[in-house]
């Protein structure tokens, strides 16, 4: 089957499978937030991305195979509408990062700083703060050891730029991570899943990083 990463909210999964893990792309609630659900193919472990919204339809793609973890990539609500439905069905672990965790109307079991690691079976996840669309929002970036890497970036970058931000202070701060964490350490191949919208890669992105610059924002 090809990936594609377009989805819409009522409609079936995309997967994308790699050697070693699977990752199941929804779409989900009035503001179309994508839900990912990633699955060690070696341990059949199991680690959910953004419990955004409609919990029944997440509950639906986790099944019998239990959850081991939920990250939540920022404190924005439409990110955890689902979170704590999915923690009580599951009694999976909560992620979030440090300085957005306080945010988070759900206990996080795990405060994650730039560069700690997030294990499930045999798969880790690398977390990266970024600062500028919330305090504490946190990618992550998955790198394949058969392929590119793979980085889920939450609402900090989009096809066709950065996520919001209110000031020029943030939209600064937001630019310098990314420029820094994302495409100054990752290359062109790498495939991004964003929290909202088709995915893209960072050398379909990366010509526009001087255009952003410019219009700030």
């Amino acid at each position: 089957m090809t990936y594609s990463g377009a989805v819409k909210v009522g409609g079936p999964a995309d997967v994308h499978e790699l050697t070693d893990l699977m990752i199941s792309k929804v779409a989900v609630g009035p503001l179309e937030n994508n839900a990912y659900l990633l699955r060690c193919r070696a341990t059949d472990a199991q680690l959910l991305i953004d419990a955004a919204d409609e919990p029944h339809t997440l509950l639906q793609l986790i099944g019998d195979g239990g959850l081991a973890g939920v990250v939540t990539t920022h404190q924005h609500g439409d990110h955890w509408q689902a979170l704590a439905e999915v923690v009580a069905a599951t009694g999976a672990r909560t992620h979030a990062g440090r300085y957005d965790a306080a945010g988070i109307p759900v206990s996080t079991d795990v405060l994650v700083d730039d560069g700690d690691t997030i294990h499930f079976g045999r798969i880790g996840l690398t977390a990266r703060h970024l600062t500028g669309h919330t305090p504490g929002s946190i990618a992550l970036v998955y790198d394949d050891p058969h392929g590119h890497p793979h980085v889920f970036t939450g609402d900090c970058l989009f096809p066709g730029g950065p996520g919001r931000t209110t000031r020029p202070e943030e939209f600064n701060s937001l630019m310098q991570d990314l420029e820094a964490k994302v495409f100054g350490v990752l290359p062109d191949e790498t495939w991004v899943y964003p929290g909202h919208g088709n995915d893209t890669t960072l050398g379909a992105e990366r010509p526009h990083l001087p255009e952003w610059r410019a219009r700030g924002w």
